[in-house]
């Protein structure tokens, strides 16, 4: 099943140069399903966190494991997603392939503290960039714009069109997300659990009249659980994805966003989407980095 676009999106603005570092890119492997593999020939500047990777033939990324369409973990005991399609082009164009990436799991209310703590080295994880944020990391990107809408039973039996008509009444989304606050700001009464899925049971008994978090996270739950559930298609906010990682890392900043101009331009960007969200969804423009 194909859902229709929700999100707004910006179009990119013309062609886009690349400073990348990594001499080279990477192509894909075994056809348009395949990710990138890794760059041949790579040059870093030393003591910058790229060259360090290179080195060390590691990167620990963190990222959900329970997001249909963006995170999760599948059959092969890795996960698999638009996010992870994200990591894996980052960690090729410093030289890794898929196997010298280490997959952690990173839920809304740890990513922050994983990153401070150097548990991870970044995180791609459906992943709003905000200003709150900004004050203990910084963010590469943004590599997509979602939007927050409302995931509702089947039918609709609550007649909700929008945030406006659920002020008062519960809705679930997860601790310590911006999805939760934007609910709260807007007067609605919030379940807070650790996982979206974990909403499905409450909104399935009654307790919750709707979820929410971003739409496209939601049209994974619905495609997942088809004639359940549906998505009211009436976003109320706008959410950059970014990639997160130690603050003020300035140098690797700009060799990801380099790394993502890059693929919007060279379609690396609109494969790894291809096979992952867009196998429900359609295809968006690439947003415009936001260089900050």
């Amino acid at each position: 099943m194909r859902i229709a676009k929700y999100a707004a999106v910006i179009v990119a603005a013309g062609a886009l140069a690349l400073s990348a570092c990594a001499s080279g890119s990477p192509g894909d492997a075994e056809g348009d399903d395949a990710g990138p593999a890794p760059v041949e020939e790579t040059s870093f500047e030393e003591g910058t966190t790229m060259a360090a990777l290179n080195e060390a033939g590691k990167i620990t990324i963190g990222t959900k494991f329970d997001q249909p369409l963006f995170g999760l973990m599948g059959p092969s005991g890795t996960p698999e997603g638009f996010d992870v399609e994200i990591g894996k082009l980052i960690a090729a164009n410093l030289g890794l392939s898929e196997d010298q990436i280490e997959w952690k799991e990173a839920v809304s209310a740890n990513r922050e503290p994983f990153i401070e703590n150097g548990e991870v080295d970044i995180v791609v994880a459906t992943y709003t960039i905000n200003d709150e944020r900004k004050q203990v990391i910084s963010f590469a990107g943004p590599y997509y714009l979602a939007g927050q809408d409302l995931l509702v039973l089947e039918g609709n039996p609550d007649g909700i069109t929008g945030i406006d008509d659920v002020a008062g009444e519960k809705v679930c989304s997860v601790t310590g997300s911006t999805s939760e606050q934007n609910l709260k700001d807007a007067g609605v009464e919030v379940l807070a659990t650790d996982t979206y899925s974990n909403c499905l049971e409450p909104l399935r008994s009654g307790e919750v009249v709707a979820v929410s978090t971003d739409n496209v996270i939601l049209a994974g739950l619905a495609d997942q659980n088809q004639g359940e559930f549906e998505v009211i298609d009436n976003p109320f906010t706008e959410e950059p994805y970014g990639i997160g990682l130690q603050k003020d890392d300035d140098d690797f900043r700009n060799f990801i966003n380099d790394v993502l101009e890059q693929s919007f331009e060279d379609g690396e960007w609109a494969a790894a989407w291809d096979r992952t969200a867009g196998t429900v969804l359609s295809t968006p423009e690439p947003p415009m980095i936001d260089r900050y």
